[in-house]
């Protein structure tokens, strides 16, 4: 939520090409229209923040940025998930819609997201009246850069991407001398007791049919070794593709929580907060057909993949779902066609870097071509029958 610079750049890039442009939506989100004659209106969609992560890629565009997060702390800022992709991404797109009013008609609605990484940036948008300032959407569309081969697109009909839930537990104990634990009730014990329990929640409640990820992120606990603290924090992420298995999983987290703090005899009963919600990403089943076509039409048959539901997470579920239309999502690969076919021959396509590590660095070419023509091809479907810009 502190895309300041990243959101005045796109406005001046959206005005320059003939758009209406909103600024300071949902804080820092960024709206352009192009409105050219009757016909639908096509949302496309980017996000725009980065991560506290430091960039080890050792490219000569690799950020050095730092930046004060909400709890004033100084952090490096890298685009580690690859959303200045996604930006350039639309940037180009609305650039070649603008420049190519006679190949289409309708109205193009150009979405810049702020806060996808906290899961609120899609929300502040809506709840600082997206759905009232803009014209309904016949359809949404979005994509991310992934691990894959640059070049391929890849998506699928139904779950595109899972549900996901961070919960920060909070234990309660008694604290005491590290020589005298008997005087005690030890919430590192506790801790340590409850992270290992969680991890059969998986294992031995979610059948093997279904899916689901309890990962616990971090444990933090005293700050001396010849103390026994107060308390404990345990951090956890869950991830599912299913509302049932969703809700199974945090009913067992919550139970095992509890049970483990009653067994060690804690003075209070745990703490258990929400940190952030995203919601499970659905695409539409008629819409996602309508872009296969299109990129079948558009790109060699090669480089229009099918993919399994992705365990990442977004919140650009939520545009269409509240706003009740169809939206469809997919993925472009940045991975060089050759890093990524030997990395497969060899088995080792689980060591080359992915989102949010300091190594991820999609090659830019073909992976910018290929995103922007996406965004047009898809959003061309729903417009016209006539030749995309190009």
């Amino acid at each position: 939520m502190q895309e300041t610079r990243t959101a005045e750049r796109v406005a001046e890039r959206l005005r320059a090409a003939g758009y209406e442009v909103t600024t300071g939506i949902g804080k820092t989100g960024v709206v352009g229209l192009l409105r050219n004659g009757e016909g639908p209106t096509v949302m496309l969609r980017a996000d725009m923040d980065a991560l506290p992560v430091e960039e080890a890629t050792g490219l000569d565009y690799a950020s050095k940025e730092r930046a004060k997060d909400r709890e004033g702390n100084t952090v490096p800022v890298g685009h580690m998930c690859g959303h200045d992709m996604h930006v350039a991404w639309l940037v180009g797109a609305t650039a070649l819609f603008a420049q190519a009013k006679p190949a289409w008609r309708g109205t193009l609605m150009a979405v810049f997201q702020p806060g996808e990484e906290t899961a609120e940036g899609a929300q502040a948008m809506i709840d600082d009246g997206l759905f009232t300032r803009f014209p309904k959407p016949a359809v949404v569309l979005g994509q991310h850069v992934m691990v894959g081969p640059a070049g391929a697109v890849a998506g699928r009909t139904g779950a595109i991407t899972s549900a996901a839930d961070s919960l920060q537990i909070r234990l309660f104990g008694r604290g005491a001398h590290g020589s005298m634990p008997q005087a005690s009730i030890d919430p590192v014990v506790m801790a340590a007791a409850t992270v290992m329990r969680l991890q059969t929640v998986v294992s031995r409640e979610v059948a093997a049919a279904e899916a689901a990820v309890v990962t616990v992120g971090a444990l933090q606990a005293g700050t001396k070794e010849n103390v026994i603290p107060d308390e404990a924090i345990i951090k956890l992420n869950v991830r599912t593709f299913d509302e049932g298995v969703r809700k199974r999983v945090l009913a067992a987290i919550e139970r095992i929580v509890n049970a483990e703090a009653a067994a060690s005899g804690a003075p209070r009963p745990p703490e258990i907060t929400t940190l952030d919600h995203y919601p499970l990403n659905v695409n539409d089943v008629e819409a996602s057909k309508r872009v296969v076509e299109a990129f079948r039409r558009h790109f060699p048959a090669e480089r229009v993949r099918q993919t399994g539901p992705a365990p990442a997470s977004e919140d650009f579920g939520s545009f269409g779902t509240e706003w009740h239309v169809p939206s469809v999502f997919w993925f472009v690969g940045g991975t060089d066609p050759e890093v990524y076919a030997e990395a497969m021959k060899a088995g080792r396509l689980n060591e080359l870097p992915v989102n949010h590590s300091p190594l991820f660095a999609p090659v830019i070419h073909p992976t910018l071509r290929t995103g922007v023509e996406s965004l047009v091809v898809a959003a061309q479907a729903w417009f016209s029958e006539q030749q995309a810009p190009a």
